[in-house]
């Protein structure tokens, strides 16, 4: 179960990538999916597992492997920030399905699904 506080700070953390802010509950601007030549993309990441704050140097290596499961892909360096808190996130231009799977292996608790013409909505993994 995720507290009503860790809840609230997912919804209201911006996620940055190509330039671009995408909020939860927002509609997500077109210009992403100009730039990534995709119609849906998902925000994921491996740092912090379970919402447990790891060393930087355990982020940077996990990180790394999660890259490396999407060479395959379309991917961009993403940013997701709240306040002084900060996580490196990488947004892929794919289906969610897929990405779910390979965010549970990295033991995170949501990640962050934008479409087209439609809201981005956060999807829990609990």
């Amino acid at each position: 179960m995720m507290s009503p506080s860790l809840l609230r700070a997912y919804r209201r953390t911006h996620y940055t990538a190509c330039g671009v802010v995408v909020r939860v509950g927002r509609r997500t601007p077109d210009a992403l999916f100009a730039q990534l030549g995709a119609r849906q993309a998902v925000f994921v990441t491996a740092w912090n597992p379970r919402s447990r704050r790891m060393p930087q140097g355990w982020n940077d290596r996990m990180q790394r492997r999660l890259a490396q499961r999407l060479r395959r892909f379309v991917v961009v360096a993403a940013d997701g920030r709240l306040g002084r808190w900060h996580e490196a996130h990488l947004l892929v231009a794919a289906d969610a399905r897929g990405m779910l799977r390979l965010a549970r292996m990295f033991r995170q608790r949501g990640v962050v699904v934008a479409r087209q013409g439609q809201r981005a909505r956060l999807v829990l993994l609990v």
